[in-house]
């Protein structure tokens, strides 16, 4: 299967079906002088220049990946982890080491080899410092234990398995949101593996892990992220006969209110790599979402500021280092850029 196209993957489901090409394996972008940028930045509004300093690019610190997805730092260990969703793989990023194979399996521990998707997509670090994953292929939010076993922490809803959880964020209280679209079953939608007949967007509840479905209006949601003040909750929609972003209000027992769109990209998909996938949200309350072109960075009144067009599909992104470092996974590439804004990291 080529894994390097999300978007051919929506719209040919039958491609996952195909094998996984061989490639060189992955390493670390250590050109000498110079690093190798990934892709340009695009300045479209003023506001732009008070987040990203003039001269700035996407510093490419790693490569030869399927389909890099699910980046998160890890404060405590001064590290980034991210997922190789086919290559069922988590790697390992630190400054002066490069990248190394860090959890295999990552998101699919059967006996029996498949193809499609299988790995761990969404990652998050908790407030105890542990690793959460999305596993596509054992259908489960999980968390990974010192010895390196996989904890449920949730597997189903309604006495159903879930599609394939996907990317997932923490509330401040404790609760896990997630979403979970169709893109770990091999011939996602019209899977006879598929349990749940809608794709959704769920809570897991920190007090007694229960799990609460949230909307199921979304034909493809995928990315999500809170605002800062955590009174707004945006999904993406990786649709290419709808590619918005949402914003739902979040009410005070944790559930949704009615949404609205935040942002159409609808129109761009024709010509531009990749779809609303995964994002994050600065101490401002700025969005940093990718989707066709790159990361595109919309205020939050969902003005488009700019973008940092990678020039591949991007799968997602996040705040490392001291918060004010972007990290970002676009297709076969790991790469970096230095902000003048920060986001949480934990």
């Amino acid at each position: 299967m080529n894994a390097h196209s999300r978007q051919l993957r929506l719209i040919l489901p039958v491609l996952s079906l195909i094998a996984t090409a061989s490639f060189a394996g992955p390493r670390t972008s250590l050109a000498q002088g110079k690093p190798a940028a990934v892709g340009t930045v695009e300045r479209l509004d003023p506001r732009f220049d008070a987040l990203v300093p003039p001269g700035a690019v996407v510093e490419r610190i790693g490569e030869g990946y399927d389909w890099s997805e699910g980046p998160v730092w890890d404060r405590r260990n001064a590290c980034l982890y991210f997922s190789d969703v086919p290559q069922n793989k988590i790697y390992k990023w630190q400054e002066g080491k490069g990248v190394s194979v860090y959890l295999e399996p990552s998101g699919y521990t059967g006996a029996t080899p498949r193809g499609g998707e299988p790995g761990s997509n969404g990652l998050l670090i908790d407030e105890q410092g542990r690793l959460l994953l999305c596993q596509h292929g054992d259908r489960k939010v999980a968390r990974l234990e010192p010895n390196k076993s996989f904890k449920t922490i949730a597997g189903g809803y309604m006495n159903k398995r879930f599609n394939s959880p996907n990317d997932l964020v923490l509330k401040s209280n404790g609760d896990i949101y997630f979403t979970d679209p169709p893109y770990g079953l091999i011939g996602l939608n019209n899977s006879p593996n598929k349990e749940i007949p809608f794709n959704g967007v769920y809570r897991i509840s920190a007090n007694d892990g229960s799990v609460t479905l949230l909307t199921k209006e979304l034909t493809f949601p995928n990315g999500l992220a809170f605002s800062p003040d955590e009174k707004s909750l945006y999904v993406a929609n990786s649709d290419p006969k709808k590619a918005i972003w949402m914003a739902f209000p979040v009410k005070d027992d944790g559930t949704l209110g009615e949404g609205r769109v935040f942002a159409d990209v609808t129109s761009s998909v024709a010509s531009k790599k990749g779809l609303p996938d995964g994002m994050k949200v600065d101490e401002k309350g700025n969005l940093f979402a990718t989707g066709p072109g790159g990361v595109l960075v919309f205020a939050p009144d969902g003005a488009h500021l700019g973008t940092f067009a990678t020039g591949e599909a991007t799968g997602n992104c996040c705040f490392g280092e001291d918060g004010d470092t972007l990290f970002i996974t676009a297709d076969m590439y790991l790469g970096r850029v230095k902000l003048l804004t920060k986001g949480k990291v934990r």
